[in-house]
């Protein structure tokens, strides 16, 4: 596969990058070089190779959900909360409903 002048100009314009046209020329074989390069990468043998997200494991790290039940720190105040709701339902703010 390569790439031509013409289809350098439109990659520029899709992606808004005003180019001037001495610059053109200079970017065909930057673009064919890139793409023998991911060719050769198609040629590579991946069948023994499990699929991954980053070289190194990495564990969702999470805290426990708790709520500070200290009303001075906001916590435990769930219906002070609600009192301001105009309409509240079941320990939450009742709402229309918007999707029939």
């Amino acid at each position: 596969m390569s790439v031509t002048r013409e289809e350098v100009a439109k990659i520029a314009s899709l992606a808004r990058i005003k180019m001037a046209e001495e610059d053109l020329d200079h970017f065909v074989p930057e673009f064919n070089n890139i793409l023998t390069w991911v060719e050769q990468l198609g040629e590579v043998d991946t069948s023994g190779v499990e699929p991954m997200a980053a070289v190194i494991p990495q564990a969702l790290r999470l805290r426990d959900d708790v709520v500070d039940a200290d009303p001075k720190t906001g916590g435990g105040r769930r219906d002070d909360v609600l009192a301001n709701a105009p309409v509240a339902e079941h320990g939450f703010y009742g709402v229309p409903k918007v999707i029939e």
